[in-house]
């Protein structure tokens, strides 16, 4: 069974220690939520995973079918299955949308087996008209002029035509509208698989509707302080975290910026 394993994980960005020993375990066909206040380290943990220079691992283990993921270079980690789907993906002027999606799926495949781009054309644009995106958007510049709805579509075509196995959405449903939303969590469930497991990242229960996830986890001064099921989700919706901070005694943090 294909498995990503988070083991006491630390994490410090620009000298401050913002994930401070983070264990979870997510096997292939499960969803697990992560939600929690500002501040707590979720997009951390996301851009610690993926091997973001900026944020520097001090601590812990991270394996992906066994293997150390932490000793992996970026591109590495997006061979062996890692994929994230960004809160604020970037643009990419001068590189089309389909050149980079062929590129990436090429990337992943051996010498001599790329595929075809007769077959990548017809993949491309039947995932696109699922995600119902405009077919324009497959000669435009990656990302660049795209809407923030937009982008996230791009990203989840993304994900379904790379098929990784694990996906890590941090904030996939940022600034959505219900329309957007809906197609965005359709896309997501078609690609659930026994092979792959899925990480979300979320402030809102309103994704989880769409999506139900069979764990939820809370996340509070950098690590996992509560895990439940769905109805975890709901209850935070309507009460809110104080009720998690008096359950188990945490001090309130400070809320800034995500990080």
């Amino acid at each position: 069974m294909t498995t990503l394993k988070i083991e006491e994980l630390r994490s410090k960005i620009e000298g401050k220690e913002i994930l401070k020993g983070l264990t979870l375990e997510i096997h292939g066909g499960e969803i697990h939520a992560i939600m929690g206040p500002n501040g707590t380290g979720k997009s951390t943990l996301a851009s610690a995973l993926m091997g973001h220079p900026k944020y520097e691992v001090t601590g812990g283990k991270v394996t992906l079918d066994n293997e150390d993921l932490l000793e992996m270079e970026v591109d590495e980690r997006a061979q062996a299955g890692l994929f994230l789907a960004m809160q604020y993906p970037s643009e990419i002027a001068g590189v089309t949308n389909s050149d980079f999606l062929r590129s990436a799926i090429n990337a992943r495949r051996e010498e001599g087996d790329e595929i075809s781009l007769i077959r990548f054309i017809r993949k491309m644009e039947s995932k696109m008209k699922g995600l119902e995106m405009n077919p324009e958007f497959a000669h435009r510049y990656l990302n660049e002029g795209f809407s923030g709805g937009e982008k996230k579509r791009n990203e989840i075509l993304q994900m379904m035509l790379l098929e990784p196995k694990f996906v890590i959405l941090d904030e996939v449903d940022s600034g959505l509208d219900i329309d957007a939303l809906r197609i965005v969590a359709n896309g997501v469930n078609e690609m659930r698989s026994p092979d792959r497991g899925f990480l979300i990242i979320t402030h809102y229960q309103r994704l989880l509707n769409y999506i139900t996830p069979d764990f939820v986890h809370v996340m509070m001064q950098g690590r996992i302080v509560k895990s439940g099921g769905p109805e975890l989700a709901h209850r935070l919706e309507a009460e809110g975290y104080d009720w998690v901070k008096e359950e188990l005694g945490i001090a309130d943090e400070k809320v800034g910026e995500e990080v």
